[in-house]
């Protein structure tokens, strides 16, 4: 009988293994759109997340610095991303800013079957999109996304060339 508790704490344990070292090596996050302001002071990073299960935006960090502002966007395909460094202005409103901690990016919603979705004619206002928005004092050049997901922590870095 022993045996077989053995045999069965090892098959879990491999699957746990197999399932953890899957996602470490398949991260979820994908970046689409990169969207600048004159002066790269104000960005718009189009996000989504390929994976089976949400992913929590924990940080973002502008060259390695805290940023003066950052908000998600959450759109859908039809609308797309606006860049500015005005979350309230009436325009701005339209594009349903949010605080980071606020959101979570669904699964199966990579800007890739986004964009064949557009490319189709098949794409409609259910499409949400994710897009990072970042304001700073000087230049963004780059741009470090900490986030989580299975509770596993991950980075995602994004250089503006």
């Amino acid at each position: 009988m022993k045996k077989k508790h053995w045999v069965t704490v090892l098959i879990l344990a491999l699957a746990f293994g197999g399932v953890y070292f899957f996602v470490l090596f398949n991260p979820p996050l994908e970046i689409g759109t990169l969207g600048t302001a004159v002066g790269k002071k104000s960005v718009v990073i189009g996000i989504g997340n390929k994976g089976f299960c949400e992913v929590k935006i924990v940080e973002v960090s502008v060259n390695n610095e805290k940023p003066s502002n950052t908000k998600v966007q959450v759109s859908n395909a039809l609308q797309g991303f606006i860049i500015t460094d005005d979350y309230n202005n009436n325009e701005s409103k339209k594009y349903g800013f949010k605080n980071i901690e606020d959101v979570s990016i669904k699964a199966d919603t990579s800007p890739a079957a986004t964009y064949k979705k557009l490319d189709e004619g098949t794409a409609s206002k259910k499409d949400e999109i994710y897009g990072i928005s970042v304001f700073h004092n000087e230049a963004i050049n780059q741009i470090i996304i900490k986030y989580s997901y299975f509770g596993i922590p991950f980075n995602k870095t994004v250089l503006f060339n």
